[in-house]
């Protein structure tokens, strides 16, 4: 480990750490020597994660906990600060889009992905910032959003919405208990290889992200990279912020940028 990130001994929430974004977060930030929590709503998938931890010689726990429910997603964190310890930090991967045009979305998938991409990162944030605020500690806290909530997501713009809401969220949070010493930050990924999107080969990849700079989908652990920079030291000084870990995309002009002839200035032929 390398006391630069200021990780050793800390207690950490990961919210959805059984796989993918959340269970490379695990390893990224135990290699710190933080102590885990990992949320999931699978339990043996968070206990498989858990036992591998322990087995390398570091501290986690599992849970299993649906952040769905408001009252369960409350009672497991007091239940992670009774019996693991108060937490000093938290990162949150939870997330999921429907897919369907804004003339066929139906209000419930609408609403499915406020609550599953949103509303449970405030319950949560609000529990763990309210146990900090109590004991005088800093902390910090780190959620997961998407490029979706920074452009145009057209056939899930309710997945869209409620990541621009994160982006938002995070910087509203960030002012009101930044003051105290809880940072707030923002990870958005681009296209990423996961569990739910796995790798489509060589040529697959190749063609669907050709317009990336990078011109490669991202792995879990890129995005874990960003998560530990953010709990840790190394962000000491950046709150309220939302870092796109996407290969480019977001800076790329994804138009045509064919050069126009010579001689052109805004469509007109020069005289």
């Amino acid at each position: 480990m390398d006391p630069v990130f200021g990780l050793e001994g800390k207690r950490i929430l990961v919210l959805g750490g059984g796989q993918g974004m959340g269970e490379a977060t695990v390893k990224r930030i135990v290699e710190q020597g933080a102590h885990v929590a990992i949320a999931d709503l699978d339990p043996d998938r968070a206990e498989k994660v858990a036992k591998a931890v322990r087995e390398s010689g570091g501290t986690a726990t599992a849970i299993g906990v649906d952040v769905l429910d408001d009252a369960a997603l409350v009672g497991a964190i007091a239940n992670v600060e009774a019996n693991f310890g108060p937490l000093d930090g938290m990162a949150t991967v939870i997330g999921m889009a429907g897919w369907a045009s804004l003339l066929d979305l139906e209000l419930d998938t609408w609403d499915a992905d406020q609550n599953r991409n949103l509303r449970y990162f405030f319950v949560a944030a609000r529990e763990v910032a309210r146990s900090l605020l109590k004991r005088g500690a800093p902390g910090s806290i780190v959620c997961v959003a998407s490029v979706d909530g920074l452009r145009s997501a057209p056939n899930h713009a309710a997945y869209g919405v409620a990541k621009a809401g994160l982006v938002h969220l995070v910087k509203s949070m960030a002012v009101e208990w930044s003051g105290q010493g809880i940072r707030i930050n923002c990870v958005a990924p681009g296209g990423i290889i996961t569990p739910r999107l796995p790798d489509r080969g060589p040529e697959g990849e190749r063609k669907t992200m050709e317009k990336v700079p990078m011109q490669r989908r991202g792995t879990v652990d890129e995005i874990a990279k960003a998560i530990t920079f953010f709990l840790s030291d190394l962000s000491s000084y950046v709150t309220g912020q939302t870092l796109a870990v996407d290969g480019g995309f977001m800076a790329a002009n994804l138009f045509n940028v064919t050069l126009p002839p010579k001689n052109t200035v805004m469509g007109a032929e020069r005289a």
